[in-house]
C-alpha cells in the first residue's frame, strides 16, 4: 500500500474513533471497521484478485478506502452503498483526497432496493450495515454471489452475535456456500460460493 494512503487511513481511523467516543447514540457514530479487519479485507482481495466489489454500508468511507485501494491493484471496481447522503458525501471526499474516486461508484441508496434490482455478480462483497436487515438481503445476496469463488465478508459477527444469528443460520442451511468465522476485529464471517 502506498505510504501516503496508509498515513491517510491511520489518521482517518483515529479521527473517527475519537469522534465515536463522544457519541452516546450509536447511530451518530462512524462505526468504522477495525484496522486489523480492514487489512485482512485488503489481503483477501489481493489473494482472490477480485475485480468487481460491492460494499454495503459505506458510513464515512474508512473501509471503502481499503477496498478501493486493494481493487485498484488488479484493475478492479468498487460499488459502495450508503443510505445517508451526508455520509456518502464524506466518503466521496475521502476517495477524492487519495485519488481513488475514479474506480469507485458511491451510491446513496437503500441496500434492499439496490440488491432487489441488481443483476451483477460480484467477486467480493463486504456487508457492514444494519444487521436486522441481513436475513431479508440473503436471497438477493445469493444471486450477487452466484459465481464460484465469490466471497462475502460480514463484520461484527462476534461482537453482535445475537443480531446475526438468524442470518448465519440461513447461510448454514445452504449447500452451495462454505463459511467460517474469524476472530479478527469484531468478528468476520467469510462466505464463499462453491
Amino acid at each position: 500500500m502506498d505510504s501516503k494512503i496508509k498515513a491517510y487511513l491511520t489518521e482517518l481511523y483515529q479521527s473517527y474513533h475519537a469522534d465515536d467516543q463522544k457519541q452516546a447514540d450509536r447511530l451518530n457514530r462512524w462505526r468504522s471497521i477495525e484496522p486489523e479487519s480492514a487489512e485482512l479485507l485488503s489481503v483477501l482481495i489481493s489473494a482472490t484478485q477480485a475485480k468487481n466489489l460491492l460494499e454495503i454500508g459505506t458510513s464515512g468511507g474508512y473501509s471503502t478506502l481499503w477496498l478501493a485501494e486493494a481493487a485498484q491493484q488488479y484493475g478492479g471496481h468498487l460499488t459502495t452503498l450508503e443510505i445517508e447522503a451526508d455520509r456518502i458525501a464524506t466518503a466521496t471526499s475521502h476517495l477524492k483526497a487519495v485519488k481513488l474516486n475514479e474506480i469507485c461508484d458511491t451510491l446513496c441508496i437503500d441496500a434492499a432496493d439496490f440488491l432487489k434490482n441488481n443483476q451483477t455478480v460480484f467477486d467480493f462483497i463486504l456487508l457492514d450495515a444494519e444487521r436486522p436487515a441481513y436475513p431479508s438481503y440473503w436471497p438477493d445476496l445469493k444471486r450477487a454471489l452466484s459465481k464460484s469463488g465469490s466471497l462475502m465478508v460480514v463484520d461484527n459477527v462476534i461482537s453482535h452475535a445475537a443480531q446475526v444469528q438468524d442470518f448465519i443460520e440461513l447461510i448454514r442451511a445452504e449447500t452451495e456456500f462454505k463459511h467460517t468465522i474469524l476472530p479478527v476485529g469484531a468478528g468476520l464471517l467469510l462466505v464463499v460460493k462453491k
